[in-house]
């Protein structure tokens, strides 16, 4: 058969395919805040080639607008958990919610 070719994101050919061993990624609110406003398409770029992806000590707009970036970038379904009433935004935002 014939091989299809997958179209590359402009971070993908900056970036390669990050071809390696599985990685992860743990982000605080304060980074997070720079790295949307300037480079949002290029951290779902790489969040998304990561076994997990941990957000901490962010606020619930910072959580629901990562979902939301999430959801509009790839088209996939997002599954988001929670432990408490600043998770809500977060958790009605995604797909499948747990809280």
């Amino acid at each position: 058969g014939r091989e299809q070719q997958r179209e590359r994101s402009p971070h993908q050919a900056a970036f390669g395919d990050l071809v390696g061993p599985p990685f992860g990624i743990v982000i605080n609110g304060h980074s997070l805040h720079y790295i949307l406003r300037e480079e949002g398409e290029m951290f779902i770029d790489v969040a998304t080639r990561c076994q997990a992806v941990i957000c901490c000590r962010m606020t619930p707009l910072q959580k629901k607008s990562v979902v939301d970036l999430v959801t509009r970038l790839k088209k996939v379904v997002t599954l988001a958990i929670g432990d408490g009433a600043n998770d809500v935004g977060m958790i009605k935002a995604a797909h499948i919610g747990v809280g």
